[in-house]
């Protein structure tokens, strides 16, 4: 392959997962600053990897090797602040209007505060499905867990939040 070429594909990966991969981070390290760090030594280590090895299941390698990295850093600074729904980035519709927006916070702040009180390996499973997009694959390599227990995790967390906020949102108006 040339230089060229490798350049692209690596290019090509930043531009997709860099965001992602920063927010991911950024949980787990509950720090933007030290995220972003993780991120970079993430995309160093792509640039060194072998594209053959890596070809073909690129996300879960990003996030897997972001992941690793995170909670080395997490553990060597002894922290850990979770994510908290006034932290969460909120995003709405292209024009809402402000009692949209309002109900559509309010809805966020529930739904975290619920997401708030389930195990974090619970969290993770859930966040690395709904805000980073992850095929239930791609979440068991990245955490290194069986499928049944990916789809374990992702159910629990949904049964909790359906039991937990039923009747407190109207969740077919969000749609």
């Amino acid at each position: 392959m040339t230089e060229l070429a490798s350049t692209d594909w690596i290019r090509q990966a930043l531009e997709r997962y860099e965001k992602p991969l920063i927010r991911y981070a950024c949980r787990i390290t509950g720090d933007l600053e030290t995220a972003r760090d993780v991120v970079q030594d993430a995309f160093l280590r792509l640039c060194q990897a072998d594209r053959a090895k890596v070809d073909g299941h690129l996300a879960a390698w990003l996030y897997t090797v972001c992941r690793n990295r995170a909670y080395d850093v997490r553990r060597k600074e002894g922290r850990m602040d979770a994510l908290t729904h006034g932290r969460a980035e909120v995003r709405s519709s292209d024009n809402p209007g402000p009692g949209a927006m309002a109900e559509r916070r309010e809805a966020l702040a529930k739904v975290f505060d619920v997401l708030g009180e389930l195990p974090e390996e619970t969290q993770e499973a859930f966040r690395l499905k709904f805000e980073d997009e992850l095929t239930y694959r791609e979440i068991s390599h990245v955490m290194g867990v069986s499928l049944g227990k990916v789809s374990n995790l992702i159910a629990t967390a949904l049964d909790t939040m359906r039991q937990r906020l039923q009747g407190e949102l109207d969740l077919a108006r969000e749609v």
